[in-house]
């Protein structure tokens, strides 16, 4: 059994596909497990997906019967696989080569371990940096992300323990479709029920802004979708509000989201 897995939900990224891919075989950890999720797009991308798998046997391609959406095309990978520990990867993005290595180092004590990452725009690169590594019970963790002024709620550049993605569907339907801002409902439930967590200052992650995605598209359709999605988070995030004792990350949290449902819907309605 494999210790750690990859989990790539794929829609139309026949671009970036590959890259991410050979960042996952390439990994100074080898004993990984790398699971595709094929959410029924329209280009190549599982035809190159298929190419490598039939190279390296880490790779599983997992085939959604109709367009489920990222939130539950992540699910489907973690409930077909075989490794204790999960990390997740954009097919647009990719791993730094060490990013098992590390994610499995630091998560021995811990319930989840948040990394650094690269973030890439096209002219220039940053960092969302933490300051140093710190070491967090759960009153801890909750009071330092709401420090952070740009913390980032993605997925991707964190590992967690499968037995508690599995347990959060107990709180929320592992099938809903959302494919924006879902990060955030993943995220809240995931660090609801872990107890301690790892912050790192090692960058293991590099996010490409995709002018084509679902971020930066300025597509009245894709905003609209964008839009309802953010509001089906926002209230299911508000129904796990009432179950987890949390008052004061919890006014804030749904505080921060209803602000953003805000500019999304004044981005809709713009002229």
């Amino acid at each position: 059994m494999s210790q750690i897995s990859i989990i790539l939900p794929t829609y139309n990224v026949e671009k970036y596909i590959a890259r991410a891919l050979e960042s996952c075989i390439n990994q100074t950890f080898k004993d990984v497990e790398i699971i595709v999720v094929d959410d029924c797009g329209n280009d190549k991308s599982i035809d190159i997906a298929k190419e490598y798998a039939s190279k390296d046997d880490r790779i599983k391609i997992i085939y959604n019967e109709e367009n489920l959406g990222t939130f539950a095309s992540r699910n489907i990978g973690v409930l077909n696989a075989k490794s204790d520990f999960i990390m997740f990867l954009d097919p647009d993005d990719y791993l730094e080569l060490n990013a098992c290595e590390l994610g499995l180092e630091k998560i021995k004590n811990v319930d989840i371990v948040v990394f650094d990452a690269y973030v890439h725009r096209v002219k220039f690169k940053k960092f969302y940096r933490f300051k140093q590594d710190e070491l967090f019970n759960k009153d801890e963790f909750l009071e330092f992300l709401l420090r952070q002024k740009h913390f980032c709620w993605s997925v991707w550049a964190k590992v967690y323990r499968k037995n508690l993605i599995l347990k959060s569907s107990e709180y929320v339907d592992f099938k809903e479709r959302l494919c924006y801002g879902e990060d955030v409902l993943f995220n809240y439930i995931n660090f609801m029920l872990s107890e301690s967590f790892f912050i790192s200052q090692e960058c293991i992650y590099h996010y490409e802004f995709n002018e084509n995605g679902r971020y930066e598209n300025k597509n009245k359709e894709i905003l609209w979708q964008n839009y309802e999605h953010k509001k089906q988070n926002l209230k299911h995030i508000k129904k796990s509000a009432n179950i987890f004792p949390y008052k004061h990350f919890n006014e804030k949290i749904l505080e921060v989201l209803e602000k953003e449902i805000l500019g999304l819907e004044g981005r809709v309605w713009k002229k």
